[in-house]
């Protein structure tokens, strides 16, 4: 015990083993207790930094997705409004074919009208005609 307190305001200790140390036992299993904890915090951390590496791709992979189906989505969109505006200009154009044979149809009744008249006028001149005779 002497020998032991000499030692120890010296600085040296002996631990269980009676192996000569300059730490004080309880201050080494700290030591060593700290170390252990610091290991297991480090793996912690890197399989914390592997979670949230896969989830940042993760991540990255829906935000393309998305995007894809955004860009779809506008292409389907302006395909549509393009059918559209065709459709309307074809609407416009039959409505002009239309506005034109409503002319034409106009047209040719008021020419069935004068023919038919011209027919009538003529009937009566032939029926003059014979009765003259």
């Amino acid at each position: 015990p002497m020998a032991q307190a000499a030692l120890g305001s010296a600085g040296l200790h002996f631990d269980d083993l009676n192996k000569l140390r300059v730490l004080e036992p309880e201050v080494a299993a700290q030591t060593a207790q700290l170390r252990e904890e610091c290991r297991a915090f480090v793996d912690k951390t890197a399989e914390f930094q592997k979670i949230v590496g896969s989830l940042i791709e993760l991540v990255d992979q829906l935000a393309k997705a998305a995007e894809s189906e955004k860009m779809k989505a506008i292409g389907a969109r302006n395909l549509l409004k393009s059918i559209a505006k065709q459709r309307e200009a074809q609407e416009q154009q039959l409505q002009a074919l239309i506005a034109e044979k409503k002319m034409q149809l106009e047209r040719y009744r008021i020419e069935y009208e004068t023919l038919c008249k011209i027919e009538a006028d003529q009937n009566e001149f032939i029926d003059q005609f014979i009765f003259q005779k």
